[in-house]
Order: structure tokens, then C-alpha cells, then sequence
């Protein structure tokens, strides 16, 4: 009797440690719920004019220069630049001076001449021109010019990653997901080349799978976003490239990499997103950005689970997004 009841204690604690164990679990993992509202840094389409601006006035004025010295095909650095408008000067201050001393001369020449001008006889006026009619020309339908800034709308978008593993023997994708995501894209519609991507910012507290067990060893393990500090990722664009030289309509769909920084917990590596843009109206873009990356470089630990195998290191990071109008210039 003693041993029945030493054995039904023995199960009852385990029982009690298991459950205190998942309750454990429970709690680490934490809700899921954002501290905050989603948002990112914004761009401003002042500020976007005024760089590019004073750059476009930096780069015209040292192609003048560099033709004036004769090496437009192969330009001056700024320091041989800056010795020959110094030397350019000092010419033109002398050409200057000699200017004024024949001015003189030539002023005293005409006193003493003392020559009366034949005036010269009146020209006739010719007809004016008949004014084109502006019916007769044909007209080519304008295309959008100027910047216009989007912001991504988290209602419309979403982010994604996805990891393969086994789970009991077969092969399983693993999609974790979030529509918490903010970002602002400046588009040049003349010269796309200068359009701009701010900050993308994304909430990975708020990933959801298809597990829940899954899902809160994100959070509590793998990318620990119920710490605060380890709550949001972020994207930092530092390059565009491959955007087309020609103007961008309503309808058009362009192609280009986007290279920046990715940031996840503490951990920050370079990361180039192929994207697929498409304005479909005047006030909405539409896109898709993808990338791959591995947990290697991020530290992404998988915690032992039961049944669960051969995670893939690779890991597919997409974004799928919806940005309207703000402002346009």
C-alpha cells in the first residue's frame, strides 16, 4: 500500500512539474501584443528637394569646371578643382584690369574725334507671324511629374519569413507572419533613380504561425521579441540600383535592389531585397520584396521540440505592401 501511494505521489509531481513547466512557458512567451502603435522614421519631400538639389548644383559645377580645365573624360578631384578656379581668378581679375585701362584709352580717343554719327534710315516692320492654332497641334498626353511620397499601409501589408524543416519524418514549410510593418518611399516619377525607401520597421513580437507552441519560442527564445529591447526589427536602406533611366506612369511596374542594413535583436548585417514596385493609381503603389538570409548570421537558436528536425539554415524573408499618398510636390 505504501509503494501504491509512494508511486501515485512520484506521478502526481510530475504531472504537477509538467504543467508547471508549460505554465512557465505560457507566461515567458508573453501575449504577443505590440507596446506600441507600428510607425517608422518619415521622409519629407522638402528635405529630399534641397539634398538633391544642392547635389545636382555640386555636380553641375564640377562638370563645368572640369571642362573648362579640358578633362571632362577624365574629371579633376575637388583639390585640383578648387587650385584651378584660384589661378582662373587671378587671370580674370587681370584680363579685368587691362579691360578697364583700354576702356580709358578709348573714351579719351572719342573725345578728341569729336565725329558726328549719320543716323541710319528707319527699317520697316515686318508682318507678324499668324499665331499657330493651338486645335491644329496635336496634343501628347502628360505624364506625371515631380516627387510624390507613399507610406506603407500595415492594413494592406505584410511580412513574412519562411524556414523548412521535418516535423515527425515529413517535410514542413514554417511561415511565421505580421502585417506590423511602417515605411515611407519617395518616388521621382522623371528620374526614378532618385526615389527614396526610409526605414522599414517591423514588430516581431506580433509573428504568428500556425503553431502556438511554435510561435511563443519566437518570442521567448529564438528572436526573445518579448523583451522590449528585442520587440522591433528594422531594414535601413543605404543603395538603390537598377531603376529604370526613363519616367515612371500610372500602370508602370519596375524592378530594382534595394541593399541596407537588417537589424534583428542586436545583430545587424548587410541584406539586398529584390523588388517589384507597381503604381497602380496616382495615390497607391503596390510591391514585393524579397531576400534571403540565414540564421547563422542572425544567432537564431531552435529550441528542441518533439518531432522536429533538420531546420534548413536559409531562411526566405518577404514583404508584401500597400503604400497611399501622403504628399506630392
Amino acid at each position: 500500500m505504501k509503494r501504491v501511494t509512494v508511486i501515485l505521489w512520484l506521478v502526481l509531481l510530475a504531472i504537477g512539474a509538467g504543467v508547471g513547466a508549460a505554465g512557465m512557458w505560457w507566461v515567458l512567451g508573453g501575449s504577443g501584443e505590440p507596446s506600441e502603435p507600428i510607425s517608422a522614421p518619415t521622409l519629407s519631400l522638402d528635405v529630399t528637394e534641397a539634398t538633391d538639389s544642392a547635389a545636382t548644383e555640386v555636380s553641375q559645377l564640377r562638370s563645368d569646371v572640369d571642362a573648362a580645365l579640358g578633362q571632362d573624360t577624365a574629371p579633376a578631384n575637388d583639390s585640383t578643382r578648387v587650385a584651378a578656379i584660384r589661378a582662373m581668378s587671378a587671370q580674370i581679375d587681370a584680363l579685368e584690369n587691362q579691360m578697364a585701362d583700354l576702356s580709358t584709352a578709348a573714351a579719351i580717343q572719342a573725345e578728341s574725334m569729336s565725329v558726328t554719327a549719320t543716323p541710319l534710315p528707319p527699317t520697316s516692320t515686318p508682318d507678324a507671324s499668324p499665331t499657330p492654332d493651338p486645335s491644329a497641334t496635336p496634343q501628347t498626353e502628360a505624364g506625371l511629374t515631380g516627387r510624390s511620397l507613399f507610406r506603407i499601409d500595415p492594413t494592406l501589408s505584410e511580412v513574412r519569413f519562411i524556414i523548412h524543416e521535418e516535423l515527425f519524418g515529413n517535410p514542413k514549410e514554417v511561415i511565421g507572419s505580421t502585417d506590423q510593418v511602417a515605411g515611407d518611399i519617395i518616388v521621382d516619377f522623371q528620374n526614378p533613380a532618385n526615389s527614396q525607401v526610409g526605414e522599414i520597421r517591423i514588430n516581431a513580437r506580433t509573428l504568428e504561425t500556425d503553431d502556438e507552441n511554435r510561435t511563443r519560442a519566437l518570442r521567448n527564445q529564438i528572436l526573445q521579441s518579448r523583451l522590449d529591447e528585442f520587440e522591433f526589427s528594422t531594414f535601413v536602406p543605404t543603395a538603390i540600383s537598377g531603376m529604370p533611366a526613363g519616367p515612371v506612369n500610372v500602370g508602370d511596374t519596375v524592378t530594382f535592389e534595394l541593399t541596407g542594413d537588417l537589424t534583428v535583436r542586436n545583430i545587424t548585417n548587410p541584406v539586398t531585397f529584390a523588388v517589384t514596385a507597381t503604381l497602380t493609381a496616382e495615390n497607391r503603389l503596390d510591391g514585393t520584396a524579397s531576400a534571403m538570409v540565414t540564421r547563422t548570421e542572425y544567432e537564431l537558436t531552435i529550441p528542441r521540440a518533439p518531432g522536429v528536425a533538420n531546420v534548413t539554415d536559409d531562411l526566405a524573408l518577404e514583404i508584401t505592401f500597400v503604400a497611399n499618398l501622403v504628399e506630392s510636390s
